[in-house]
């Protein structure tokens, strides 16, 4: 990837480096690929800077590391370092279809939203 990234998707994280591994795994399918990926580690116990080092030659991510202030100050922290166009919040133990990117891109180039959210499950 170079220059600015499309999206950047900031991932808080606390104590769940094999929920992150499976979140990961999902965005190295992805079709469309210019995107960042932020993991920050909300002072953890059980860190995920091995877990995130793994995926740094099949994805551009960073780790971050900050006290543990809660989610909402973590994503801030994450949207701090962040440099794409958009910024994308995903939780740890997301999985995230292979053409979510792809999907999202058109939707943006046809309507040009300033935001937009997930699906809501239906019980």
């Amino acid at each position: 990837m170079q220059g600015i990234p499309r999206f950047s998707v900031v991932v808080p994280v606390y104590n769940r480096p094999d929920e992150l591994r499976e979140l990961l795994e999902s965005l190295t399918r992805q079709t469309y690929q210019n995107f960042e990926v932020l993991v920050v580690e909300d002072g953890s116990s059980d860190r995920c800077d091995t877990v995130v080092q793994q995926y740094s030659n099949r994805l551009a991510v960073q780790y971050l590391y900050k006290p543990n202030t809660g989610p909402g100050p973590s994503r801030n922290f994450g949207f701090a370092h962040a440099r794409g166009e958009y910024f994308v919040v995903f939780d740890s133990d997301c999985i995230v279809p292979p053409h979510y990117f792809e999907v999202v891109d058109v939707a943006l180039r046809k309507h040009a939203f300033d935001a937009w959210g997930g699906s809501r499950s239906r019980t």
